[in-house]
């Protein structure tokens, strides 16, 4: 199956899930995120404010303001196709959404790649070998590859989501990690090392059940 046919199907399978368990699957996926130890050591977290039929992020990033963590989100420069991570303090108020249902922070302070801890990005698809399949416009693909963000790379996503195989091509980045309402895949586990640069700690796939 190509990505356009993977695309289609996935999406979907979101509009099927129905509003009352896409918010329930929601809110047990972002508790498994923030139980992990990547969420709960980061300083600075990046997070993607959901469309209607995506996970809602809001539980995790209500509890990273409560942890004192600071919260960015992607502004979307469609003309230059690419996103610069700013700042928000709110849920409310200082976006637009005049593309696509897609909330565009129209205010917040830019944040520095190499300042941000982790990053959760959204996605249609996963496999268990940590490729993603996005919505055909390769955002998080050209933010993942700038050579100042040192990351931890996590997809967030709905169990369903997770297929056999993920098409891929040479410009795809992999994530570090997947957090679904069922549990937590780890595909690259990073640690830090000597003079804070972080290491590859070979593959280690790991996964629980979720409460």
């Amino acid at each position: 199956m190509d990505k356009a046919q993977l695309r289609q199907e996935l999406q979907k399978c979101l509009v099927d899930l129905g509003a009352e368990k896409r918010k329930d699957k929601s809110r047990k996926a972002c508790r498994n995120l923030i139980a992990t130890p990547e969420f709960q050591n980061a300083s600075t977290v990046m997070m993607f404010l959901s469309l209607p039929h995506e996970l809602d992020t809001s539980e995790a990033i209500l509890c990273a303001w409560q942890l004192g963590k600071t919260v960015v989100v992607p502004k979307v420069s469609w003309q230059q196709r690419h996103m610069i991570p700013v700042q928000i303090n709110s849920l409310e108020t200082g976006f637009s959404s005049e593309v696509a249902g897609l909330r565009n922070p129209i205010t917040g302070a830019p944040v520095s790649f190499e300042d941000i801890d982790m990053v959760v990005a959204p996605g249609l698809g996963f496999d268990r070998k940590g490729n993603r399949l996005g919505r055909g416009g390769s955002y998080y693909d050209r933010f993942f590859a700038n050579k100042d963000l040192r990351a931890q790379k996590c997809g967030l996503a709905f169990a369903e989501q997770l297929v056999e195989t993920v098409p891929v091509t040479e410009h795809d980045v992999p994530i570090d990690l997947l957090v679904t309402d069922e549990g937590v895949l780890y595909f690259r586990r990073r640690e830090p090392a000597a003079g804070g640069k972080t290491k590859k700690a070979g593959l280690l796939k790991k996964e629980k059940q979720g409460g």
